[in-house]
């Protein structure tokens, strides 16, 4: 799979796979989708095999299933940031479908080791809007994404530059041991966006990879993403195609900029500690919603420096408000709870984030006419952090409410940080956003973890 005439049989079958993924509107619970997985287990002993790799910090087991038993180890790992769902539904289906088609396990000669949920415990407090995904009122006020250095993703050691992260959650030391266990040839962590349109990461380039991963949004009907990159660090490999990223290096621009890591404590990535055996880690990322102006280049009148200058603006305004509002409930807090811990750690982060924008303001080279697409996701991404944190910030407050040990004065806090919500969903909500259909997004990591599969071993048989 090398060239065009090599891509084009093995792309189109593994496209036409994508495409038969069947229609879903909402996402598993996690016991729903442990279920499925035991329920394909007892359905097919001799195919699927489980294995405990560990605890959740509640103490909820963590399992790992083995379908196949080819020379090859490729690797999936699900809810690895429980606000993003998509990959729950992608396990399922690849494994599923794994077990159903002989010719498809012969076809891709490996063991595929599937974690249906890394995080359980984060993502069961996602569950309220897995039934109504389409909802963005519903998703930002039922929102959790954990602090920096709870995210399992985020949470590998690291050690770098005189920086040292070794407060690696049993989650991730779970994910560690299977790692080291396994080598996997291919790590593809299950992640996905909100708004926008479909981009990757890969941690190294393979013959024919870009060109095959940007056929597939196309394919499905879905944008390739041609706007604000996720992080200006990361080096692009063509359009929506990015190499991964990679934290020392994030650390290093902080630290050039004057900005001090260790006031957002966080580790490494699956990626960087899978490297250690060769392996080749893809990233999916994928919308929700969708809207015609995110692979726009069209130039706008507007700088691509004021764009720059007006989140730094906003994300500096968020920060204090979330700092504010942390300040004055912090007297009246009794439960140091995930969502409140997530609230402390990113309002800083904010900060740092409105700082590092400003930075990048008097950089002669942004002195141009910025796209459309560039003023859209960067617009986006305002919004999204707008609502994200305080939505959060507020389920912290109604912990406390809603259980009768919050004290009057917290409900002042709640009733103006309520108001600044409504205002940012608001202005949020005036942009109208297309939904995507949940399963051409699932289509997406199915077709791009087939890609993926197929040019390794194309490239071992070369």
């Amino acid at each position: 799979m090398t060239d065009a005439a090599s891509t084009a049989g093995p792309l189109e079958d593994i496209l036409g796979r994508a495409r038969r993924v069947p229609p879903t509107t909402t996402f598993p619970t996690v016991d729903e989708l442990v279920a499925s997985f035991e329920e394909l287990r007892a359905a097919h002993p001799a195919l699927v095999r489980r294995r405990r790799i560990g605890s959740s910090r509640t103490g909820e087991p963590l399992h790992a299933y083995a379908v196949g038993d080819g020379p090859r180890a490729l690797l999936l790992v699900a809810g690895v940031h429980p606000n993003e769902p998509i990959g729950l539904h992608t396990v399922r289906h690849l494994a599923t479908t794994l077990v159903q088609d002989e010719q498809l396990r012969a076809e891709h000669d490996a063991t595929w080791w599937f974690v249906p949920c890394i995080d359980p415990d984060g993502t069961r407090l996602n569950e309220s809007w897995f039934t109504t995904p389409t909802d963005r009122a519903a998703y930002f006020r039922g929102f959790y994404r954990p602090a920096p250095a709870e995210q399992v993703e985020w949470s590998f050691p690291l050690d770098h530059a005189g920086f040292w992260f070794d407060q690696v959650l049993p989650e991730t030391q779970a994910l560690m041991r299977l790692v080291d266990e396994v080598r996997p040839d291919l790590l593809v962590s299950l992640h996905n966006g909100e708004s926008g349109g479909v981009y990757y990461y890969l941690t190294r380039e393979l013959p024919g990879a870009v060109e095959a991963l940007q056929a597939i949004p196309a394919a499905l009907g879905l944008p390739l993403d041609d706007g604000e990159p996720e992080s200006p660090l990361a080096p692009v490999l063509g359009t929506g195609v990015f190499g991964m990223i990679d934290a020392g290096t994030e650390i290093d621009h902080m630290v050039a900029l004057g900005l001090d890591p260790t006031q957002v404590p966080s580790g490494n990535s699956s990626a960087a500690y899978a490297d250690r055996y060769g392996t080749l880690s893809l990233v999916a990322e994928l919308p929700y919603w969708t809207h015609p102006a995110c692979d726009d280049r069209t130039a706008t009148t507007t700088s691509y420096r004021q764009v720059l200058a007006t989140k730094a603006d906003r994300l500096a305004e968020l920060g204090q408000v979330l700092t504010d509002a942390l300040a004055a409930a912090g007297p009246h807090l009794t439960w140091r709870t995930p969502t409140l811990r997530a609230t402390q750690a990113f309002a800083p982060v904010m900060v740092q984030a409105a700082l590092a924008e400003r930075a990048r303001v008097d950089d002669p080279a942004n002195d141009r006419p910025a796209t459309v697409a560039e003023v859209h996701s960067n617009t986006e991404v305002l919004h999204s952090f707008r609502l994200r944190f305080t939505g959060m910030a507020l389920r912290a407050l109604d912990a406390e409410l809603d259980a009768g040990v919050g004290p009057h004065p917290l409900r002042a806090v709640r009733a103006r940080l309520g108001e600044q919500f409504d205002a940012w969903l608001a202005e949020a909500l005036a942009t109208e956003l297309v939904p995507a259909p949940l399963e051409r997004l699932v289509g997406v990591q199915v077709a791009a973890t087939l890609v993926m599969s197929h040019l390794l071993r194309t490239e071992v048989q070369a």
